[in-house]
Order: structure tokens, then sequence, then C-alpha cells
């Protein structure tokens, strides 16, 4: 969220920051918005000092001043409502206003408009026709989509044999490496409350919509340990990131603890409804897998928070390497940058059945959009009080991921070599072939 008094002082940046983000919303209705809403506030705390001058004189107060109380009493109910429908607008708007992107970030109407920034790697060019991950899975007993279908419903699947321990093995590489490079691990709740994604910004306004947010809802009600039905919605994650951060919220953190570098391992949700009709053979596009997750909390400077961005695409950008897997790195420009993102990277690895690449993470920077929703902020050297920035990225997730592996490392004879450094998760195993598990 952003800062009313910036949007006050700055209404032409975020005017422009609305424009370039392909958001549709009247900045300057909402600042007839806010006027009328601050001025209905300061009538309602006027009512409410003169209710509480007759209140405390008490029974010396003179029917006319009790008289005077009760019409005041009326006031503050016509009041209190007129105020709530102005604030209920206010924050409507609110939720929706974008920081600022990055001065450098190219301007673009959609994901056209990305700009390649690094590659690595070459597509592997085969001496026989290559088959696509769909085919290699039924073929060596690693994927079972059929099942997949029946057990779970569209865009269910299994992933069996060596294939669970190649998958596995990527989220363990991923794992060790962070906490290697000093990130923090954590296995956080996958069910979560509201405000978790509120604040981290995967809903599209205020509350969950159904509609445009994709996101499963979760309609059990809770029962407490007294017996009592807790009415509360309750979601499945699409990333640690939200569980992660709100870890945080209503915190003070101490600025000689910053930055924080946190490691999350979790299952993932997403429902996809946006996405309807898209990539509907095999496991490029699904509603559950799992993901490594790094989330940073830094100081509110603007360097410290660009500097820890690009530590983290280099992370990301190491991991491809590691795994031998072509890749590329994409600035996202200001039409496919999310309402609360400063800066985006995406990476994209090479997937042959597609002759192309296909998005396999990104690493967002936020400033302090997310902080602000949930709260979370830190006491500097000095004294003074900060919303902390946030920051995460994409480790490695797994679907993609092993698609990317099987089809890369496939041989002529329909076997698949492991990556080196998967190796060590794989009970000896260097090649999978028809039983060598």
């Amino acid at each position: 969220m952003l800062d009313i008094n910036f949007i006050r002082a700055y209404p032409d940046k975020v005017r422009w920051a609305l424009e370039v983000k392909k958001i549709n919303l009247d900045i300057d209705e909402f600042l007839n918005i806010d006027k009328k809403r601050n001025a209905a506030l300061h009538e309602l705390e006027e009512l409410q000092r003169a209710r509480n001058e007759i209140a405390a004189r008490g029974k010396t107060s003179s029917l006319h001043l009790r008289e005077e109380g009760k019409r005041i009493k009326q006031k503050i109910a016509e009041q209190e409502k007129r105020f709530g429908t102005l604030d209920e607008i206010y924050e409507n708007f609110m939720v929706q206003m974008p920081i600022i992107p990055a001065p450098d970030t190219p301007i673009g109407n959609d994901e056209r408009g990305n700009v390649e920034v690094k590659n690595w790697g070459h597509p592997p060019q085969f001496s026989f026709t290559p088959k696509d991950h769909v085919q290699i899975g039924r073929d060596l007993d690693l994927l079972d989509l059929e099942k997949g279908v029946k057990v779970s419903g569209y865009r269910g699947y299994y992933v069996k044999n060596e294939a669970v321990m190649l998958q596995m093995g990527v989220m363990m590489y991923a794992l060790q490496k962070a906490i290697q490079s000093g990130f923090k691990p954590m296995i956080p709740p996958t069910l979560v409350n509201e405000f978790a994604l509120f604040g981290s910004g995967y809903f599209k306004g205020k509350t969950y919509n159904p509609d445009t947010d994709e996101i499963y809802k979760i309609d059990n009600d809770e029962k407490e340990t007294n017996g009592a039905v807790k009415k509360e919605n309750k979601f499945l994650v699409g990333t640690a990131e939200p569980s992660l951060l709100a870890y945080y919220a209503d915190d003070i953190l101490e600025e000689k603890d910053l930055p924080l570098k946190i490691c999350g391992f979790s299952q993932c949700y997403r429902s996809e409804i946006g996405s309807y009709g898209k990539d509907t053979k095999g496991i490029y596009r699904v509603h559950e897998f799992m993901k490594v997750e790094l989330v940073c909390i830094t100081k509110a400077d603007v360097a410290t928070a660009d500097s820890m961005h690009e530590e983290l695409i280099a992370f990301s950008r190491e991991l491809h390497e590691d795994l031998g897997l072509p890749h590329r790195q994409l600035r996202i420009c200001s039409g496919d940058l999310s309402t609360g993102k400063y800066k985006q990277y995406d990476m994209e690895a090479w997937i042959p059945s597609r002759q192309a690449y296909g998005e396999t993470g990104s690493a967002s920077n936020f400033l302090d959009w997310q902080s602000r929703r949930l709260n979370v902020r830190y006491r500097t050297n000095d004294g003074d009080i900060k919303y902390v920035y946030m920051l995460n990225d994409t480790a490695l997730p797994s679907a993609r991921i092993l698609i990317a592996i099987i089809e890369n490392y496939q041989h002529a004879d329909g076997s698949i070599k492991v990556p080196e450094a998967l190796v060590p998760y794989m009970n000896g195993i260097r090649t999978i072939n028809r039983g060598s598990a």
C-alpha cells in the first residue's frame, strides 16, 4: 500500500504509475474522496468531543443540555454511517494504488514488452526426434496423468518412482544451497488466514474475489478448544511468501538485525482460473506443486533493496546453471508489473517440447508496499520507526523444473541422464531408464 501522504504530495507520479501499469483508477476521484473522508472524520470527532463534554457534567447538566446530548448522539450515528461509507470507498481505492515502478523499468503494454537481460547455455540439438515430458513420463513410468485426473480432477497428476527422487532432490538441493548462502530455513503453514494473503498482495482488491484471485478458499468451519465454531476464512497459499512475510506482521524489528534472509519450503496451490484452456497437456500448469521460496527484509533504502534483488536473481541463475539448464532472465515491463511491484525479474528455462523458454520463477522487489499492509516496521539505529522493504524470489519450483530436466536430458534410447548436482539424491542412479530404481 502506498503512503497516503505520498499520494497527496505527488499525484502526477501516481497517475503515471497507473497509466504505465495499465490500472484503471481515477486518481482525481480518489483525492476528492480523500478530502470528503477527512472532512467527515473531523466533523465526527467534533461531535464526539461535544458529547463527551456534556457527559462530563453528569447529573448537573440541565434539561436543555440533556436534550442536546440526545441530538448529538443521533448526529453521531448519522455521521458514523456517512464516514463509514466514505472510508470503505477510500480503502477500496487505497488497496489498488500502485507503487511507482523503478526508473529503469521498460515501458510496455504486456508481457511482449518484457526485455531479456541475460542468457545462459544453448538449447540441446537432438540427433533424434525428442519426446515431450508426457511421453517420457509414461514410457519410464515416472508420471501418471490419467490417474491424477481420476483422483484429483483437472490438472491432477502423480509423480512416481525415480521422478520422486528427482523432484525431491531438486527441492533439497535448492534448500541446502540457500542455507549455505545465509538463508534461514522454515517450513511455513500453507493454510493461512486472510490477512496474510491481503498483506502480501495476493488479492486483487481488499478481500478475496473468486472471480479474479487464483487462490483456493477452504470452506470448512474451524472448531476451537472450547467447542465453539470459528467462522474465519482460510486459504491455501500459492507460494511460501505470504506465510514467511506474515510471520513478522505487526512486529518492530531492529536495524542491526537487518537484512533478514529466509528460505521456505512448501506445497503450493493455485486455482489457475485465469489460465483456463492454456497448457492443458502435461504438468506445465498445475494446481499443486512444491517450491523453495526466498524472502528478504531490508531497511528502507532503495540501493540496499536493489542490491538484495540482484543477489536473489543471481542465486536463481546459479541454480539453473548448476542443473545445466539453458535459461534466460527477463526484466518485466510496466504493463506486466503487478500493482505492488517496484521491480521484477523472471527466470525461464528452455523447454524442448515447447521450442521456447518457460517461466520457472521470478524475483520481485516491493519496497514498503507489502510491509505497510502487514505493518512490519523496524527501529533505526537513531531510534526512528520505519516500514521495512520486502523482496521475494523463487529458488526452484517442482513441476516446471522437472519438465526441463526430463526433456533436456533425454537420450535417443528413451533414458534420462541425471544432472550431476542431483546424483547425491538419487541413490546412485545416474541414468533413469526402465527399472533403474
